[in-house]
């Protein structure tokens, strides 16, 4: 591949499967990060490549300052069995053994006495709630039941990486939704982090914090979910979230117009007016000099002011605008602006104007036109910042 040959001509020529290329990755820690693709895309490879089922042809794999490339077999077991947990899509319980025994499996693996494995795989019971079916066996529960099982083993043994390869992928679709709510919970109180494979992407916006999308064994993008929606590289993963519901996917930051949405008080109405037809925007939000909100004006209060010969903005002039936090979702803000909202300003933490919302760039998102990177927020009407 080096000398430039693609996958399918590797395939045919040399009778080798390419199944992971050119990949390099670094996934968050505590957070859980989505690899998605079609069928063959190399998604599932990849997981195996993390924690050393496959070894790499070439390049790295580290993991807690270790490179899994070069450690020994001895090595590498031990170190799989310290740092990672794996839900597999079929469940891989053992159907002679109890619920509980199967959550103790990896336990004794690491040959803990019997009642720290006792205590560990009931306190991994609880947390994904099957007590009081501890002492059943696999065949008398449901596929959603005996996922939590899997998940349970997985987390009994409290890795620091948890590896899901298409876990709900099987389930019926309301067991699926439950058990993905029940992921994000956990989530919520043991910070894992959480490598997530799936082919579905509305499990992977709902699920991760970042997404890598996957393509004939590379990546072709990886970033924020909100990103990849908003701003696809590529037809490939256009088509690839052109069905989602945007307004689940999507919060104010992403949709928010970062450059010429906003000016400051004391800029010329007149130069206001004219950037407001130049570049066909129906409104402005009007910030301080510390780009704190002031308020906001409209084309047709400006072209009053214009008239009436004012010649530097002030807070007076101003009706009240909204405000929203950059995470809020879409679905929030299409409240907003379906009562007259826009233009709706986008604060960060610290209640500076980052960007600005119009109604045309929410209409924009969810026609699954993309949104290009704009620049800063905040713009003197004569064009200086």
């Amino acid at each position: 591949m080096r000398e430039g040959a693609d996958r399918e001509t590797i395939r045919h020529e040399l009778g080798l499967v390419v199944g992971v290329q050119d990949v390099s990755l670094r996934f968050p820690a505590g957070e859980v990060s989505v690899i998605m693709g079609l069928s063959g895309s190399g998604k599932s490879t990849l997981l195996r490549l993390l924690n050393g089922l496959h070894r790499p042809t070439a390049g790295t794999v580290m993991v807690a300052g270790a490179n899994l490339a070069t450690l020994g077999r001895r090595a590498l077991v031990s170190f799989r069995r310290r740092q990672f947990g794996m839900v597999f899509q079929r469940f891989a319980l053992l159907p002679h053994r109890t619920v509980r025994a199967n959550v103790e499996f990896g336990l004794e693996i690491q040959r803990l006495p019997r009642e720290q494995r006792r205590v560990k795989a009931m306190e991994a019971i609880s947390l994904v709630g099957l007590q009081g079916w501890e002492e059943r066996y696999p065949d008398e529960l449901s596929g959603g039941m005996q996922q939590r099982v899997g998940l349970a083993r997985a987390l009994a043994v409290s890795p620091e990486i948890l590896l899901m390869d298409e876990a709900f992928s099987a389930l019926d679709p309301l067991i699926r939704a439950e058990l993905q709510n029940e992921l994000l919970a956990l989530q919520a109180r043991m910070r894992k982090t959480v490598v997530f494979v799936t082919h579905d992407p509305d499990e992977a916006l709902k699920l991760g914090d970042w997404i890598a999308i996957m393509r004939d064994g590379a990546v072709v993008q990886a970033g924020r979910p909100e990103e990849i929606v908003a701003r696809p590289v590529d037809d490939y993963v256009a088509a690839f979230v052109q069905r989602v519901d945007r307004t689940r996917a999507l919060t104010a930051g992403a949709v928010m117009r970062e450059r010429g949405g906003a000016v400051r008080t004391g800029d010329d109405p007149a130069a206001v007016l004219e950037r407001l037809r130049r570049d066909d925007l129906p409104g402005v939000c009007v910030v301080d000099e510390n780009d704190r909100l002031c308020g906001a004006l409209g084309r047709e209060r400006l072209s009053s002011l214009v008239a009436g010969g004012v010649r530097r903005l002030d807070r007076g002039m101003l009706r009240a605008a909204h405000a929203v936090p950059s995470d809020t979702p879409l679905a929030a803000v299409l409240r907003i602006a379906a009562q007259g909202g826009c233009p709706i300003a986008v604060v960060g933490p610290d209640q500076c104007v980052r960007g600005v919302i119009f109604d045309h760039s929410i209409m924009a998102v969810l026609a699954g036109q993309p949104q290009p990177p704009m620049g800063e927020a905040v713009r003197r009407a004569d064009g200086v910042a």
